[in-house]
């Protein structure tokens, strides 16, 4: 059982951060529901709102890895051009996607508006945790900074949602393959 670099850098990008970041949503809205709309108790208030700061921080950085990994690792790889005169195209994704007209709008529209709308969610996600830790529970005595950091988070959310789509589409009808060859198990 083996798996190319390229492949574990894939999964570990859409199937680690990204999954991890996606799951973390429901946690997100949690917190700042349970910071604007339901106050935290006096008592526990230092301890949530360290622990919910950790949690949105945390958020973050798995937004940067997530995007960061997808911009400077693997874009490159699929965007590669193929040698004159290449016939099979199977380790060019981009190329693969662009020789069919079936397939290209995978490229121009899916790869084109995923590269963009993926860099949305860190950008959102630290404007959120900034605004968190600043403000804290006084965020519940601001409707409108309340509102926006809701919408922020949805709107991360949803960015995450279709780059996570369509990146898994991509990956489907042209897989980012090559690079070194990690051996995970030997038969017998």
């Amino acid at each position: 059982m083996e798996i190319s670099l390229r492949d574990l850098v894939t999964v570990l990008h859409g199937m680690g951060f990204g999954t991890l970041f996606m799951m973390a949503f429901s946690g997100a809205i949690g917190v700042i529901y349970v910071t604007a709309f339901v106050g935290v108790q006096p008592i526990a208030q230092r301890a949530t709102t360290l622990m919910f700061r950790f949690y949105l921080v945390s958020m973050v950085v798995l937004s940067w890895l997530t995007v960061l990994s997808g911009t400077y690792l693997i874009y490159p790889w699929y965007r590669a051009k193929p040698p004159a005169g290449t016939t099979d195209l199977s380790l060019y994704p981009r190329s693969l996607l662009l020789s069919s007209p079936r397939t290209s709008g995978w490229h121009d529209l899916g790869m084109e508006w995923k590269e963009h709308i993926a860099w949305f969610t860190p950008i959102a996600m630290t404007m959120v945790a900034y605004v968190f830790i600043k403000y804290g529970p006084q965020i519940a005595l601001h409707r409108q900074l309340r509102n926006a950091v809701l919408g922020f988070t949805a709107a991360a959310f949803f960015a995450t949602a279709v780059a996570g789509g369509v990146g898994a589409f991509l990956n489907k009808n042209a897989p980012v393959r090559g690079g070194a060859q990690i051996i995970l198990y030997r038969g017998e």
